[in-house]
């Protein structure tokens, strides 16, 4: 059997079709910038902002699961929650109690090596194979994008609790799209919707854009707009993933300029993201 960066190369080379262009690249840099947090981090056992997790919680977390994300992408399904925000939390907390390593070194290894791992299985799967995950079917390449969102979303609080640069980039949030565009209509917040009927086109800033279509509150999602939207919705790209992940305020990053909504009913603009729950 050939070393982990043998692997590597033989993931590089056989990934191109399988994933968006720059999506590999994408994953490995962003496990590498997490392991090199947690490398400096002084103590594991700080808090997070805005989490019930310390540090080597979050580190936890991330390292089991991209190693769930690598066992779904080479076909091996495992039941995680009920696809719903609150089973996905349920089943995140067990997970976490039966899993009790939360030093640095090892974890911040053990995320390199899952995202690897997951890479190795996207090249030796076929490319539209439909995967079973915690939220649910999806391809490859939104299966790609999912993790790379949840690592990016994590990323960004351990960066935040460790007071250093995140990682999160307009090209990165742009390789998020696939998953979000997926993921929406599984996310979306029954109570919060009922009786809605609205079009959405969401742009985001620099390129990237996609369309939401709420019919008596269900909705549709694809990376076209509907015709005649309601409402267009102008948003800066990081601000757009954060939001997305519950990770800044919708009204404050309205007042700083980052959003921005017209249309025929451009009141529906601040309401989007209350009809989504993520999980």
């Amino acid at each position: 059997m050939g070393s982990g960066t043998d692997r590597g190369r033989d993931a590089r080379g056989t990934l191109s079709g399988r994933l968006p262009e720059g999506l590999a690249d994408a994953l490995r840099a962003t496990a590498e910038e997490i392991a090199e947090l947690l490398r400096r981090a002084p103590d594991t056992g700080a808090a997070v902002p805005g989490l019930v997790w310390t540090v080597g919680e979050v580190a936890a977390h991330l390292a089991q699961a991209n190693e769930l994300m690598a066992e779904v992408a080479a076909g091996r399904s495992r039941r995680h929650g009920d696809g719903t925000a609150e089973g996905i939390a349920s089943a995140n907390e067990q997970a976490l109690a039966a899993f009790g390593e939360r030093r640095a070194e090892p974890l911040a290894a053990m995320i390199v090596a899952q995202t690897e791992a997951y890479l190795d299985a996207v090249a030796t799967r076929p490319s539209q194979e439909a995967l079973l995950t915690p939220m649910g079917p999806m391809g490859q390449r939104a299966l790609g994008s999912y993790l790379l969102t949840h690592m990016l979303g994590h990323g960004f609080d351990l960066a935040r609790a460790l007071n250093r640069p995140h990682m999160v980039d307009r090209d990165r949030v742009a390789l998020t799209l696939p998953f979000m565009v997926e993921a929406m209509p599984r996310v979306t917040d029954a109570a919060a919707t009922a009786g809605l009927n609205a079009r959405y086109a969401v742009r985001l800033w620099g390129g990237g854009r996609f369309g939401v279509t709420f019919t008596d509150g269900a909705a549709t999602v694809g990376h076209e707009f509907p015709d005649r939207p309601d409402c267009t919705i102008s948003i800066e790209p990081v601000t757009f993933l954060l939001m997305a992940l519950g990770r800044c305020s919708p009204a404050g990053a309205m007042a700083r300029g980052r959003v921005l909504a017209w249309g025929r009913r451009p009141w529906l603009g601040p309401r989007f993201p209350e009809y989504f729950k993520a999980p």
